[in-house]
This record gives C-alpha cells, sequence and structure tokens, in this order.
C-alpha cells in the first residue's frame, strides 16, 4: 500500500523522478534505496515566499511494493471512427474530447464564437464602444465563458 506524502522541490526539479524519489526518502526519514517509485498526483505552485516551490502529493512505494505501470497509448486512429459531436471549446469541452480520443472514438467541436485573438477584440468592444456580437462575447467563444 502506498504512502501518500506532500513534498516541496524547487521547479528544476519537478519533473526529476530521482529528485522526487529522493526528496521522498528524506521527508520519510528513510535511506533512498527504500524507496521503489513515487507517483505525482498534484502538483501545484508555491510561490508564497522569495523562492518558489512546487508542492507535490505524491505516491510512495516502499521496498517490496511496486508501482502500477500506466499504459498509456497516445498514437490511436480515430479517423475512421465513430463521431461524438461536442458543443463549446471550453475547457469541459476540450477534456470531453480528450477522454473520446482515449476511449478511441472521434470528438467533433463545434463552437459557436470565434477563435481567442478575434474574441479579445470583441471583448474589447463590449467595454469600449459597448456594443455586444451574440456570437463572440463572454459567454460564447473559443476557451470558454
Amino acid at each position: 500500500m502506498p504512502r501518500e506524502i506532500e513534498i516541496r522541490v524547487y521547479p528544476q526539479h519537478a519533473n526529476d523522478e530521482n529528485a522526487i524519489e529522493s526528496s521522498c526518502a528524506q521527508a520519510l526519514g528513510i535511506e533512498r534505496e527504500h524507496v521503489k517509485g513515487a507517483i505525482v498526483k498534484r502538483r501545484s505552485i508555491d510561490a508564497r515566499q522569495r523562492e518558489i516551490f512546487y508542492q507535490l502529493r505524491v505516491d510512495v512505494y516502499l521496498d517490496d511494493e511496486t508501482p502500477p505501470v500506466v499504459n498509456y497509448k497516445l498514437n490511436r486512429k480515430v479517423s475512421n471512427q465513430q463521431e461524438v459531436a461536442i458543443i463549446g471549446a471550453g475547457p469541459a469541452g476540450l477534456f470531453a474530447a480528450l477522454k473520446l480520443l482515449e476511449l478511441g472514438l472521434k470528438p467533433v467541436i463545434f463552437e459557436r464564437g470565434k477563435d481567442v485573438r478575434t474574441r479579445r477584440r470583441d471583448l474589447a468592444a463590449i467595454h469600449k464602444e459597448h456594443r455586444v456580437d451574440p456570437d463572440s462575447n463572454y459567454c460564447f467563444g473559443e476557451g470558454g465563458a
């Protein structure tokens, strides 16, 4: 059973597996060779002080425990698969598209609004000219509300 701990590491070590495992061993007060694996569950930036750190929540696997092997296929062809319509290219729509790709389905995203650059101009027009484009405003457009 893995132990869940929180550690702080410098930004240059946030993606270094060896540095993370060493920090885990230090936090647990054990030798580095007892740590058989560490899986980062959450990563956040702590910029409250002068020095910036990454705060990591890590599952640590010790001695006879083995971390699970993650089989993640990135090259799944979905061009000839069943299409699924997604309405909106906001965070939820993009996440839904990612999950559908992982499931082997072909997402088709419909967005009522404009692209990000054009949408910024339309948002500025709302404030400066009091003109609202019904298809490109705070509610509609690439990137979400």
